[in-house]
């Protein structure tokens, strides 16, 4: 019992890595009608500053999963925690928009370790049939941050700014590294049951089909992720014609909220069936393909008579979202062991980040000319055609 505590509390402090990522990067997204202004952008561009961090994003990815597996967790997380709250730091002293635009850009270097460090202690600490929960607990991170960004906003930028802002949320991470070090040094890993010994090597990894069906699915899953995360503020106040302060003290910390719950209703619903007989995999495929077919009622959001309603109805979706993805990172730990966590993971975070290049501008672009609906009626079925590609992938592989 007490070693099963030290190792969730490992996890914990993990989490908190998540939180300050996630809030260093949602800052932008609060703050973006106030940068709209400040800068003179329409929505298209906007949409392009958030594909200038996720294309950076998404070719570091791999990169530091790689670094991850072969270098070591702690020295690779330290050096990425460092980078991004430096980016985080500078981006509250810019006074370009290049300026901003190579703050991003370092915050996409920095961050991109992130998750896949997630996904190595993930594999380090817990249980296989731990790991879908693994990942709806780090979610928890994630929704801190999504939660904090708009409070914090909403309370330092009318008072001080909102380059204050930037500035003390990215000098937070240098309080997380020494936190990790005295953790790593006291907690060895080590889950209660014994993972198998892999041996696949990177070229194996990505030389397998089933890690390119999940990359696939995982782009057009997250696309809600990419909407709720980066488009909550903009579509109330573009929408419901509330002030940026209204948007963000009001409505745009609650979805983040059922992101935790959705994510962790679905690594609960995966851990129990797998504890209940039911194969780790078609476990987690019965919960994918249930919130697949639950998240066609994205397509109602814009419907939504207030902005209370939207906000629920949002939560509903971001919260299905959540319930799929938990158990999409848990698959290539299940697949490819932890030797390779970090880098199999990373290749979903690969995956997110060039989706979210590429769809950002074009959300932009449909908001401007279509409006919200048109974007909410699009991608309301995305999620499913993506279960079902890695579904097919899955069969062809069995072969």
């Amino acid at each position: 019992m007490g070693r099963s505590w030290l190792r969730w509390a490992a996890v914990g402090v993990f989490v908190l890595s998540t939180a300050l990522n996630y809030l260093d990067r949602q800052l932008l997204a609060s703050l973006a009608p106030t940068l709209k202004s400040e800068f003179q952008l329409s929505n298209a561009q906007y949409g392009e500053i958030v594909s200038v961090f996720s294309i950076v994003y998404a070719a570091m990815a791999p990169v530091a999963g790689w670094l991850v597996d072969r270098m070591g967790l702690t020295l690779v997380i330290t050096f990425s925690m460092a980078v991004w709250s430096l980016a985080g730091v500078a981006t509250g002293l810019t006074r370009t928009f290049g300026g901003l635009l190579g703050c991003r850009t370092a915050l996409g270097v920095g961050e991109a370790a992130g998750i896949p460090s997630s996904g190595k202690v993930n594999g380090l600490y817990l249980a296989p049939r731990e790991l879908a929960l693994g990942t709806a607990v780090n979610q928890v991170g994630i929704t801190i941050g999504s939660i904090a960004a708009p409070l914090i906003v909403a309370v330092m930028a009318p008072r001080y700014g909102w380059r204050w802002t930037f500035t003390v949320c990215g000098a937070l991470g240098f309080l997380w590294i020494p936190l990790w070090w005295i953790t790593a040094n006291n907690i060895p890993p080590g889950a209660e049951a014994p993972q198998p010994v892999r041996t696949a090597g990177i070229q194996a990894v990505l030389r397998d089909r089933r890690i390119w069906g999940l990359a696939i699915a995982n782009m057009l899953v997250m696309t809600l992720y990419t909407l709720w995360t980066n488009w909550t503020t903009i579509y109330f106040v573009q929408q419901h014609h509330l002030t940026e302060v209204q948007a963000n003290r009001e409505f745009a910390w609650i979805p983040p909220i059922f992101a935790t719950l959705g994510g962790l209703f679905g690594g609960w619903l995966a851990y129990r069936a797998i504890r209940g007989g039911a194969g780790v995999l078609a476990a987690r495929m019965r919960v994918c393909w249930t919130a697949g077919v639950l998240l066609l009622g994205t397509a109602a959001v814009p419907l939504m008579p207030s902005a209370l309603l939207a906000a629920a109805a949002i939560s509903a979706s971001f919260f299905f979202c959540l319930s799929i993805s938990t158990n999409l990172y848990a698959i290539p730990i299940d697949f490819f062991g932890v030797e390779r966590a970090a880098f199999s993971v990373s290749i979903l975070t690969c995956s997110y980040g060039l989706m979210q290049t590429f769809l950002s501008p074009l959300i932009g672009l449909m908001v401007d000319h279509l409006g919200f609906p048109a974007v909410c009626v699009a991608m309301s079925v995305l999620p499913l055609v993506g279960i079902a590609i890695l579904r097919a992938t899955l069969r062809a592989t069995r072969r």
